[in-house]
């Protein structure tokens, strides 16, 4: 929003406050202001004069010898080269001595031997933005309005005396779209006295009434619960006068006809877009405000035929739509030159409705930036009845007796009761009921007592931000000035900052990942629908949640499983020449048990792992190994142990994970308070998928981390390194081959005492000397005592009673 300082002036005293100043109190009091224009960009010795003569140049096709009046003793002689200087004309005059911006300075010269005097100025030339002037005024100089009169300063005549504040308007205060809405702004802030205009005064009705000659009707209630129209007989169009047209251009607009600059003026004065209507254009003189109809259209004033919809608001005539209701007329009820009477509209539009319309149509105006943000009901009426008697003032009207409206402008007043004590606790502030008072009187909203320590407070109309106390506790610190409001120390309890759990947990592991050589990859949330049909069994019995709008197909619903995309990625690798590949991915999961989706989906956070190609670099004496599954298992284990969870509490069951490899897969479960839980899936690719990827010995896994997060110890515990030596005892056990080596190892732990600090397989056997079922699995077992050395017997006997409980609970024999 545009704010003249001197159409400001006009409602409320600025005397001793510069602009500077006003606009430093306005950012201070909430409304920042952007930039403070000042429109005379530097005009010195400019004056109006009046042409008397225009003489073709001697020696110039292209010149013009003018002789001017420009209210000196004596006339001058200036050379222009106008194409529209004329005799009769009232012009902007730089006399000798004169400057212009940019600074040209005038001096008294010979152009083609003939003496010039001055110089008649264009718009441009006096720094003034000719893009808002008239476009016969855009070239050529200023052509003034024939009653100017001579040897003006011409920065009065323009209204270039004045500065212009940019007003940075936050969505809640659209109160301040308007120039009232700023003065009462201002009056608050400043505490100074508010002289409002009174339409009513200034309007003069003839006897006959606008109800005979025009009708209005309101179908969609919703949408417009108020409308109402003056009808305007006998009007002259033409230009409006100087000083408004230079309040237009102020405030960015450009003046196109006095009817039109009026609907202007009178929507940035109160607010309220008016919409001015051809009445001879309106066959039977009636509008009904409804929704649009299924394939209408209408041509609107910028020559567009735009097809409407049954969402947007329409002013309709007998003949279809005459208006987009609070976003631009039509073109063929608009004004022109040959208008003699007139329907002016004052209305309500909801703001939801227009703005849908707007932004379908690619139409934003004035009008409608306002109607979004809702405009004060108790401004239609009066902003009506301004425009009618600017009306009949400057385009010589006959206002009809009488407002012809459907609807209604009553609202329900909004009161709220503040609490004192309340005030000063929030603020931290000692105000007395008497200063709140006076803030209110400056911000001219009504108020009563309350009680004791209590005063209601009822907010005006045009501030429909203010709906609780806490509203107008706001307004009461920034008229009372927030530098002015002390300073305390915090008081209460204080915690420091942390990670939660999850957090930590997902951060150690991609610091442990990426230190280990994987390579993190962020992939897509929505995949294709068939990729949701795989690897389904981490979270069996839900189903994928599709897009409303995806933007492709195969990117239409969220995924349930991060692998799918994993694999992609390891395609795209492998067909640019990188076959060696440790891929890992955190993420989210998404499922639904509904075939229709009517609440959120679940969420799971997961990690997924990819393992393919070689591991290690050729070498002169190393060959690099192909990857297999135990160094997915161990990857596995890895990350477990890091994050402090103990083989006790996780099993691995061969029971075929689907799109896994039958035989080289397997699924983790844990032990958790509520019972066992799945953890995830690992295992090669199923062989007919890693076909169908073109890709080689391919394993992966993937582990839900909602459970391991329940699992995770992040206690560190510190101990002396060992001071004394450690003995080790190989064993070779013989068992049947459905035994599992966790089995054996899970018995050695429990059986094998305190001394013992790690048990690990190191080879399996399978032979005919064994026997048929049968294999071999070779144990190494570590022990240490942390204060003295170990003796032979301690270590046989720990052996000993471990190998018995082998042989009782599996049946294990020594291999000799």
């Amino acid at each position: 929003m545009r704010v003249s300082t001197e159409w400001l002036s006009q409602y409320i005293s600025l005397s001793e406050v510069t602009a500077p100043e006003l606009a430093r109190r306005i950012t201070a009091a909430g409304i920042e202001i952007d930039v403070i224009e000042n429109r005379n960009q530097g005009i010195h010795k400019v004056v109006t004069g009046y042409v008397k003569s225009k003489e073709k140049h001697p020696d110039a096709d292209k010149l013009n010898v003018c002789i001017v009046d420009a209210g000196l003793d004596e006339d001058i002689q200036i050379v222009c080269g106008a194409k529209n200087v004329d005799a009769g004309q009232k012009v902007p005059v730089a006399l000798v001595g004169a400057k212009l911006p940019g600074g040209l300075d005038i001096k008294k010269a010979k152009l083609r031997g003939v003496v010039s005097q001055g110089m008649i100025c264009s718009a441009k030339e006096l720094g003034m933005n000719d893009k808002l002037l008239p476009k016969e005024l855009q070239e050529g100089i200023l052509v003034l309005p024939e009653q100017t009169a001579i040897g003006l300063p011409i920065e009065d005549v323009l209204g270039l005396n004045d500065q212009v504040l940019e007003l940075d308007l936050t969505p809640n205060r659209s109160d301040c779209l308007s120039m009232l809405g700023t003065a009462y702004e201002v009056s608050a802030i400043l505490g100074r006295e508010l002289v409002l205009p009174d339409p009513q005064e200034q309007l003069f009705e003839v006897s006959r009434a606008a109800a005979e000659h025009i009708s209005v009707a309101i179908e969609a209630e919703e949408q417009c619960p108020h409308y109402s129209a003056r009808y305007i007989t006998g009007v002259t169009v033409g230009t409006s006068p100087l000083w408004m047209q230079n309040r237009l251009m102020a405030a960015g607009i450009r003046p196109i006809n006095n009817i039109v600059d009026i609907t202007n003026y009178v929507m940035l004065e109160y607010g309220q877009p008016l919409h001015a209507f051809d009445a001879d254009r309106l066959p039977g003189g009636g509008v009904t405000v409804r929704l649009a109809r299924e394939g209408e259209s209408m041509v609107t004033l910028d020559g567009q035929e735009r097809k409407l919809e049954p969402h947007m608001l329409v002013i309709a005539g007998e003949n279809g739509p005459a208006a987009l209701a609070g976003v631009m007329g039509g073109l063929h009820s608009e004004v022109t030159d040959q208008t003699v009477n007139i329907m002016l509209e004052s209305a309500r539009f909801d703001g939801g409705t227009v703005r849908k319309t707007s932004r379908q149509l690619g139409l934003r105006s004035e009008a409608s930036s306002r109607f979004e943000k809702e405009v004060d009901p108790a401004a239609v009426i009066p902003a009506l009845n301004r425009a009618a008697a600017l009306m009949a003032e400057y385009a010589g009207g006959a206002v009809h007796q009488g407002v012809v409206q459907d609807g209604s402008d009553v609202t329900e007043k909004t009161t709220i009761t503040l609490s004192l004590s309340k005030v000063n606790k929030l603020l931290g502030t000692a105000l007395s009921l008497l200063e709140v008072k006076t803030l209110f009187s400056r911000l001219h909203f009504p108020f009563g007592d309350a009680g004791e320590d209590h005063i209601e407070v009822e907010v005006p109309t045009r501030r429909g931000d203010i709906t609780l106390d806490v509203d107008l506790i706001e307004e009461i610190a920034r008229l009372y000035g927030y530098d002015n409001i002390p300073t305390s120390a915090i008081e209460g309890e204080t915690t420091p900052g942390s990670l939660t759990k999850p957090q930590m947990v997902r951060r150690a592991l991609r610091r442990f990942l990426t230190h280990g050589g994987w390579q993190e990859v962020l992939g897509y949330s929505f995949i294709d629908p068939q990729q949701a049909k795989t690897f389904h069994s981490l979270v069996p019995g839900r189903k994928a949640v599709p897009l409303s709008m995806p933007m492709s197909e195969d990117r239409s619903v969220l995924r349930t499983s991060l692998l799918p995309q994993l694999l992609d990625m390891a395609v795209y690798n492998m067909n640019r020449k990188q076959p060696d590949l440790a891929l890992f991915e955190l993420g989210n999961l998404f499922h639904t048990e509904e075939d229709q989706l009517t609440r959120q989906p679940e969420e799971q956070p997961a990690l997924a792992l990819l393992l393919t190609g070689r591991q290690g670099m050729k070498q002169w004496n190393v060959q690099p190994q192909p990857v297999d599954f135990f160094d997915l298992k161990g990857a596995v284990e890895s990350i477990l142990h890091y994050l402090g969870v103990t083989s006790d509490q996780v099993k691995y069951k061969a029971d075929e994970p689907a799109d896994y490899h039958p035989g080289r897969s397997a699924t983790l479960y844990a032990d958790t308070p509520l019972g066992e839980v799945k953890l995830g899936t690992l295992g090669q690719l199923h062989p007919q998928l890693q076909q169908d990827k073109d890709l080689e010995d391919t394993y992966v896994a993937e582990l839900l981390l909602a459970p391991l997060y329940e699992l995770v110890n992040s206690t560190v515990v510190y101990r002396d390194l060992p001071r004394y030596p450690g003995m080790e005892r190989d064993l070779a056990i013989v068992v049947d081959e459905q035994v599992e080596a966790a089995a054996l190892i899970e018995t050695v732990q429990k059986h094998a005492g305190d001394l013992l600090q790690r048990v690990r397989v190191f080879d399996v056997f399978k032979g005919s000397k064994l026997g048929e079922g049968k294999k071999s699995i070779a144990i190494s077992l570590s022990f240490r005592h942390q204060e003295r050395t170990l003796t032979d017997e301690e270590v046989s006997s720990a052996v000993e009673t471990a190998v018995a409980a082998l042989e009782q609970s599996f049946g294990a024999e020594l291999r000799k």
